[in-house]
């Protein structure tokens, strides 16, 4: 490790062989948590390579736990996070509303480490079960059309490092890998991620696999379209750009995304846009995710995936799937 450290801290970069061993090095225990965050902070540092991004890629899925979920088809809708706007959470309510649309999901999701409360924060809050157990989830697909992948439960190797990326609280490169990481190897995906750069580097890479995808970019910085700006968007087949026109909506300003203090209050806004009793600018940007998810599945237009995923939240559907899934045993 310390010759990689100085190589990192003299501003090279390392080989795809050589990211993938030290990842494997550090879930087997072989470096102290002083060693492991000097690591992390290099690459707070400076900006990430290809080939790094694809070697810790490739660790985390060598050891990651597999699930078959292919029978279902689904999408994963995941943001990379670290974009510190503190947002309600948008990509997984989302999530339930693409379910609700009749479109399969295998939502990838942990807890907050940069923001006040991540997927598995709120979704844990309210009640649903998280688990790596293959007939469990797929009865929740069975059930719900949805299941929730904690990502610890399937990344042990993680475990080395969850401590010490809470303990420093910053976004670091497994934000850019969470999206990448789903152990049920899905071939729909809607990605959000917190910089242009980023944004290039994802779409180089799934250039490269048979998924059908979006990875979005919202120009003033969110990690999924928020209806604020502009969103730059890559897809398998193009890119284009995304904003509340799009829609036929009115921009909307960031104070009508927050996401609370709390957990607490995370989750009881979250709740309240399932159930349809959000603000409008919480439904609209809600639908506007959901509704990219669904065009990327199907290539229907974006507008009328729009209206369905906006109608089927307002008619309180999303929460019916977190209903059904909360009650699968």
């Amino acid at each position: 490790m310390k010759t990689l450290l100085n190589r990192l801290t003299q501003f090279q970069k390392i080989s795809k062989k050589e990211a993938k061993e030290v990842l494997i090095s550090i879930s087997k225990g072989q470096f102290s948590q002083v060693e492991i965050a000097a690591f992390l902070t290099v690459y707070m540092m400076r900006n990430i390579s290809i080939e790094e991004l694809d070697g810790f890629r490739e660790a985390l899925l060598e050891l990651c736990i597999p699930i078959d979920l292919s029978a279902y088809n689904p999408i994963d809708l995941c943001g990379t996070g670290g974009d510190g706007k503190n947002t309600f959470n948008i990509s997984t309510a989302a999530s339930f509303v693409t379910a609700s649309c009749g479109i399969p999901v295998a939502k990838h999701g942990n807890y907050g480490v940069s923001s006040v409360s991540g997927s598995s924060n709120v979704l844990e809050s309210l009640g649903v079960k998280f688990s790596n157990n293959e007939a469990f989830l797929k009865k929740c697909m069975d059930e719900a059309n949805i299941c929730i992948l904690h990502a610890p439960l399937f990344h042990p190797a993680m475990k080395e490092v969850a401590p010490i990326r809470k303990g420093l609280g910053l976004k670091t490169f497994f934000n850019m890998l969470g999206p990448m990481v789903n152990p049920s190897f899905p071939k729909h995906q809607l990605v959000g991620v917190f910089n242009l750069e980023l944004l290039r580097t994802y779409a180089y890479l799934y250039e490269q696999t048979d998924k059908k995808y979006s990875i979005i970019h919202e120009l003033d910085g969110y990690d999924e379209i928020s209806l604020t700006s502009s969103a730059k968007v890559h897809t398998h087949t193009s890119e284009l750009m995304i904003s509340a026109e799009t829609f036929k909506t009115k921009a909307l300003q960031k104070e009508e995304l927050f996401g609370g203090d709390t957990i607490k209050e995370a989750s009881e806004i979250f709740t309240k846009v399932l159930q349809g009793k959000g603000t409008l600018a919480q439904h609209q940007v809600v639908a506007a995710n959901a509704a990219l998810a669904i065009h990327t599945v199907t290539d229907k237009p974006l507008q009328s995936c729009f209206e369905i995923a906006l109608d089927n939240l307002k008619e309180g559907k999303a929460y019916q799937v977190l209903q059904k899934l909360k009650s699968v045993a």
